[in-house]
């Protein structure tokens, strides 16, 4: 699958590096791409799914008619929509580890292209599943950013 990486202007994160971010989360073995045996490639044009970091207002009409509330990320058809709040600043069980945070979002919003649907934790003190909505709370889990042996099998 080949994919863009773009961030909406004026917002203050380079571009190159959001890039080098989102392609360092996909190339990963841990990653969709290595757990599915698929190629995830960026490229420059004609993507199969283009990864836009945006403001929630952006966010919110891009993501339509899903509900955001310019709090959540998305993924709509072609479209990955990373929400530039959450990107900034993560959520309260990730405040000290946004980068994982977005390691999480990008895995999970990826997964929505890739056919996953939304998983439920699995039990208290068990990893999430990456499908899981992290961002709306871990009901019990454990935080985890990279797909589970049981999400790649579909269980």
């Amino acid at each position: 699958m080949a994919y863009t990486v773009e961030v909406e202007r004026p917002l203050p994160f380079p571009p190159a590096e959001v890039a080098r971010e989102v392609e360092a989360t996909l190339r990963d073995p841990r990653s969709w791409g290595g757990r599915l045996g698929v190629t995830l490639r960026r490229v420059e044009a004609r993507p199969g799914l283009r990864i836009l970091l945006a403001t929630p207002a952006t966010t919110d009409a891009l993501c339509a008619p899903l509900d955001t509330a310019g709090r959540v990320s998305c993924r709509n058809g072609p479209l990955v929509v990373l929400n530039a709040v959450r990107w900034a600043s993560a959520v309260p069980w990730y405040a000290d580890a946004v980068s994982s945070y977005r390691t999480y979002v990008v895995n999970h919003e990826v997964g929505h292209a890739l056919g996953r649907p939304h998983q439920r934790c699995p039990g208290p003190g068990s990893p999430a599943p990456v499908m899981q909505q992290q961002t709306y709370g871990l009901q019990g889990c454990r935080r985890s950013v990279w797909p589970s042996p049981a999400e790649v099998g579909g269980s």
